[in-house]
């Protein structure tokens, strides 16, 4: 019986066929059979993951604002940011590592064929403020509800249309699956981001707060964008004032004014001399008239040539700034631009000398550029903001006493700002004021031009008249 339950027993694992006697008497052991299978148990966790959990590699923040970089095994992203959630932590980044493997095997298969990355297109220039502006607004949101930063690029990459913020948007995922920080990845796409937005980007994943910076970022833009859109709109009325009025001159000295010389020419009249001024300037133009195309177009590669040169930039810039009217809303913009920009990046934990090279970057004036370096170089010689801006004598006394209030009170980014909405108030009650003023100006200019075309033509019609009477 004995010999039977031996049997059956060893039977199970292949080894029925073999007498219990002759392995008594065998020199050589038999395996334990349970042994064998737990060892083959132990095994099976060891082989390279295949039949266990994904293993993710996160970033975080602890509740002291240190960075936490680790991983952590678990069925799904969702299920491991709530885990790391429990921990304590704020999550920044988390990648499957697994994945980011066969994902990098895929890009290397797709860019040794040598074709493009599949859903890029070709564009030409960078991207446009609106969609850049949407782009920040949607990221903060995304990022303000806890979404990780990779999950937010693929969900904004996917609803964009093809476009060069699509392509660069593309890029970044890709980058950061790589490996890469947010910032250094929109740092590779200068056509899409631009100093301003990697740094504060790069300030705010320092200081573990990048939801805060990206909110911070897209109130700048959006209100960089208003104020650009009241401009824009509040020249429209003039500039098609301005064009139709053109068209219609343009006209009756091409096409209306040769008929007259036509009849002053049949009846001999002798032409008074505004009469023969205006039919010189008819020839003129109808013989030349692609000049009134060439003019502009070479006027402005001028004014670029010119610009590549420092001293020519700077006398463009500083001429620009003297032009009656247009001037000095030029001025105020650039200060509220620039000052609107420095508070931002102080705000968001930009080193102040930095935060000073990217406002210079933002000015596009040359005058100001200059200024900003003296300031630059005074601040690194201990100097505070507010005197070297004083000897630059690029803005009044009140934005000078406000900075220095701003350094004296630690609150330097809030005096900023102030100044910044001050003047672009400012700015815009300027445009507007412009805007009125043009209308009766515009009225009067070309009341002008007809009245000096419609005297010149009537004073030899008049003289043959009082000939034939």
């Amino acid at each position: 019986m004995g010999e039977n339950r031996r049997r059956f027993r060893y039977g199970r694992h292949a080894f029925c066929q073999i007498s219990i006697h002759s392995a008594a008497h065998s020199a050589v052991p038999f395996p334990d059979p349970d042994s064998t299978f737990r060892s083959q148990r132990q095994t099976l966790p060891e082989r390279s993951g295949e039949f266990g959990m994904p293993t993710f590699a996160y970033e975080a923040m602890d509740k002291s604002g240190l960075e936490v970089k680790d991983t952590i095994e678990a069925a799904s992203e969702a299920e491991a940011q709530t885990i790391i959630r429990e921990k304590g932590f704020y999550v920044t980044r988390i990648r499957e590592k697994e994945k980011k493997k066969k994902e990098a095997k895929k890009g290397t298969a797709a860019k040794a064929a040598g074709g493009k990355k599949p859903g890029k297109t070709f564009t030409i220039g960078g991207v446009k403020p609106k969609l850049l502006c949407t782009f920040t607004r949607q990221l903060s949101t995304l990022q303000d509800a806890g979404l990780p930063v990779l999950r937010s690029l693929r969900i904004l990459e996917g609803q964009s249309r093809p476009g060069a913020l699509k392509n660069a948007l593309m890029d970044v995922i890709e980058d950061i699956e790589g490996g890469n920080t947010l910032s250094e990845a929109m740092a590779k796409q200068p056509k899409a981001f631009d100093n301003l937005y990697v740094n504060m980007v790069k300030a705010g994943e320092a200081g573990g707060a990048l939801e805060i910076i990206l909110q911070r970022l897209a109130d700048f833009k959006e209100k960089a964008q208003s104020l650009k859109r009241k401009i824009v709109g509040a020249m429209i009325y003039p500039a098609a004032v301005i064009t139709v009025a053109v068209a219609i001159v343009s006209f009756i000295m091409i096409f209306i004014i040769p008929k007259f010389k036509e009849i002053f020419i049949g009846f001999g009249v002798e032409l008074p001399g505004p009469t023969v001024f205006l039919i010189e300037i008819s020839d003129w133009m109808m013989s030349y008239w692609y000049m009134m195309f060439i003019a502009p177009l070479g006027f402005w590669i001028f004014v670029k040539i010119v610009k590549k040169n420092k001293t020519g930039a700077y006398v463009m810039d500083w001429l620009s700034l003297r032009i009656p009217l247009v001037g000095k809303i030029l001025h105020i913009g650039t200060i509220a631009r620039v000052t609107r920009t420095l508070g931002t990046l102080i705000a968001s934990g930009v080193p102040i000398l930095e935060a000073l090279l990217i406002a210079r970057d933002t000015a596009g004036n040359a005058v100001f550029v200059r200024a900003f370096d003296n300031i630059y170089a005074a601040i690194r010689e201990g100097e505070t903001i507010a005197v070297p801006l004083k000897e630059s004598r690029i803005v009044d006394d009140l934005v000078v006493n406000m900075v220095d209030v701003g350094e004296e009170t630690g609150a330097l980014d809030d005096m900023l700002y102030k100044v910044a909405d001050v003047y672009d108030e400012e700015v815009e009650v300027r445009v507007e004021s412009l805007v009125s003023l043009l209308e009766p100006i515009m009225v009067v200019v070309l009341g002008l031009i007809v009245g000096f075309i419609v005297i010149a033509l009537f004073m030899p019609l008049i003289k043959l008249l009082n000939d034939l009477s």
